[in-house]
């Protein structure tokens, strides 16, 4: 006997086609909640991606400038002389 197509979910598993209109309403929607809970995971990570990014550049910013406090740079100063050299 020929055996029913298989489809594959988000989930990997595999499920037979949807055989009525109801079926394929209840596939989809599933479909579409799991999309969107992946969606959802993922913006949440990026979104903690970028609040760590931001704050790594905080400290390194700060680690800039006690560095060029320490080796007594002023900061206004070096961006004008850098601003200058530049447009030479």
């Amino acid at each position: 006997p020929a055996h029913p197509p298989r489809t594959n979910t988000m989930e990997g598993e595999t499920v037979s086609p949807p055989q009525t209109p109801q079926d394929l309403t209840v596939f989809v929607k599933n479909l579409l909640e799991q999309m969107q809970q992946r969606f959802e995971t993922m913006s949440e990570r990026i979104v903690g991606r970028i609040d760590e990014m931001g704050t790594r550049i905080d400290d390194l910013e700060k680690s800039i400038g006690e560095l060029m406090e320490q080796a007594g740079v002023d900061p206004v100063e070096q961006s004008a002389a850098t601003a200058e050299k530049d447009k030479a």
